[in-house]
């Protein structure tokens, strides 16, 4: 009997220290970047989630949802150009800085669909 105590003690240590070390051995977390939502619309202008975004990967998620076509360009990558409703990514890797975007189907950035995007 004093036998059969001693190995469930055993088995509840191991147990015990297995929640604890199990976690630290699981693959290391690492962020994937950011997401940036953009809504294009009619009135030429962009809405994006946020403005901002620290140093690496951000995908900008675009949705136009207006009745015009638009697309979006950053850092040298754009979109394809997206008709009503219709959602594309780009993905770029950014470095601390500002970086503007813009609409690039004619007179569209110059009626005020452009802005700056910062990194930090």
């Amino acid at each position: 009997m004093h036998l059969w105590k001693r190995a469930a003690s055993v088995a509840a240590l191991v147990f015990a220290l297995m929640c604890l070390t199990v976690p630290a051995l699981a693959a290391p977390s690492h962020a994937t970047g950011a997401t940036v939502k953009v809504g294009a619309l009619d009135t030429l202008k962009f809405t994006l989630s946020t403005k901002t975004a620290h140093a690496g990967s951000v995908t900008f998620v675009v949705t136009n949802k207006g009745q015009l076509a638009h697309d979006f360009k950053i850092a040298g990558k754009k979109t394809p150009l997206l008709q009503h409703g219709k959602t594309a990514k780009v993905t770029v890797s950014l470095k601390k800085g500002k970086y503007p975007y813009s609409c690039t189907v004619p007179g569209h950035a110059a009626a005020g669909m452009k802005g700056v995007f910062t990194v930090k």
